[in-house]
């Protein structure tokens, strides 16, 4: 659907195109998206959200509304909003303000939503010429989830497939990957999903069955991008390069056989071309294979997902109450909450932020237990008194007093301190 151009060094900057896996809108891709953002000049760079991918879906407000808020607030950028949500924008004032939006950007997102939608709303429209544009006059198109899916030659129709049952099939994608040397290819992010648990999930919810049947269908030359969540590829145009990012990988599948390149990696876009052809991917190199960086990148990343980083302060703040540290134990509350802020705008949240605020509010009861109960180690305050009895009962045992001896330890008793004498001395502990 894009018009190709060449590949001519751009007198307006860099030109990078770049695919991201999941994640998009979440703390794992903030330094990527600042790292982006400096690359093609100083601030303020123009930059707009293309809502088109979820333009179908009725709180498409509320998603773009998101997405604004995670760019001004978590990578300091003012994005707005190119509304492109369906074909007939293309007769409407509202739909040239958004591609007089799209013309003028140099940073250029979209995201979640349906790949098939997408691809139908932006047919005979300018969006396709305009997206390939920026990667000849200078700028950035980063499309993730299911934009990234359109990216490609070829689109798996994710929704049509997975939820409704349609049979395995391929359409026309805006072939933009031609334009940074990689014709042929077709895009699938999400590709180390694990969600079904009991079903296969990967490769962006087809599973290997379905992948397999796809790839037949694929001319001989053509093969897979498989970008893992949580994970993104960086294409230069200028240096025909490849740089991987984020927490995955990135995968150069051919009729089954893969090779893996993991974050951290920089390759020419000529060995991405060789791994796709045909038995040119026969060999899989292991993620967990330390692979040097041939450029420097921040791997500070944050966890994986909400539920991993609640999970973290969790265990913290378990530890701080075990320790009757109430300072650290109302860090973890406050840490549990900046979180679930920061991670608002992740699409692929889910049931995570409802599995949050369980777990916040369970801290927050544990907390009001401490008030009432103390913060104090119960045993350390009655320690000296007990101590002190539990000699006086000794002193009495020893002089014969057993009446004294039984009656002290009665009274201890009573007041919930067991005593207990064994051959290494007196004991004693509080009864729960």
């Amino acid at each position: 659907m894009a018009r190709i151009v060449s590949s001519t060094p751009a007198p307006g900057g860099a030109r990078l195109l770049v695919i991201m896996g999941s994640g998009e809108t979440s703390p794992t891709m903030v330094t990527t998206h600042r790292r982006l953002l400096e690359r093609l000049g100083p601030p303020p760079v123009p930059a707009v959200l293309l809502d088109t991918p979820f333009g179908f879906q009725a709180n498409v407000d509320v998603l773009a509304r998101r997405a604004v808020d995670y760019f001004r607030d978590s990578v300091g950028l003012d994005i707005d909003v190119a509304a492109w949500r369906s074909a007939a924008e293309g007769t409407s004032v509202d739909g040239e303000r958004a591609l007089a939006r799209l013309r003028a950007a140099r940073y250029v997102f979209a995201g979640p939503g349906s790949p098939s939608y997408a691809l139908r709303q932006w047919a005979g429209s300018p969006v396709p010429d305009l997206l390939a544009d920026k990667l000849t006059s200078g700028g950035c198109v980063t499309f993730a989830s299911a934009a990234a899916l359109t990216l490609g030659a070829t689109t798996v129709p994710v929704y049509e497939i997975y939820k409704v049952g349609e049979e395995p099939r391929w359409l026309d994608g805006l072939d933009l990957l031609r334009v940074a040397g990689l014709p042929g290819v077709a895009v699938i992010p999400h590709y180390d999903n694990a969600e079904g648990g009991n079903h296969d999930t990967r490769y962006c919810y087809l599973g290997e069955a379905r992948l397999d049947a796809l790839e037949r269908q694929l001319p001989a030359e053509a093969f897979v991008l498989g970008v893992d969540e949580h994970t993104g590829v960086i294409l230069d145009l200028d240096q025909d390069s490849a740089t991987v990012v984020g927490r995955g990988g990135l995968t150069v599948r051919h009729r089954g056989h893969s090779e893996v390149f993991p974050a951290g990696t920089t390759v020419d876009v000529a060995e991405l071309r060789a791994a796709g052809r045909p038995g040119g991917g026969a060999r899989s190199a292991p993620r967990s294979e330390p692979v040097p960086e041939s450029r420097p990148l921040d791997r500070a990343e944050p966890a994986a997902s909400l539920v991993d980083t609640v999970r973290a302060i969790e265990a913290r703040f378990d530890a701080a109450v075990a320790e009757h540290d109430v300072d650290q134990a109302v860090a973890c509350v406050l840490d549990v909450e900046q979180a679930m802020v920061a991670w608002s705008g992740d699409s692929l949240q889910s049931d995570h932020a409802r599995t949050a605020r369980a777990t916040l509010r369970r801290m927050v009861v544990r907390l009001g237990e401490l008030a009432t109960t103390g913060s104090h180690d119960p045993e350390a305050t009655v320690r000296p008194l007990v101590e002190a009895l539990v000699e006086a009962r000794g002193a009495a045992r020893r002089g014969g007093d057993w009446a004294t001896a039984d009656a002290v330890r009665d009274r201890l008793l009573d007041a919930g301190v067991e005593i207990s004498d064994t051959p290494e001395g007196t004991r004693w502990r509080l009864l729960t």
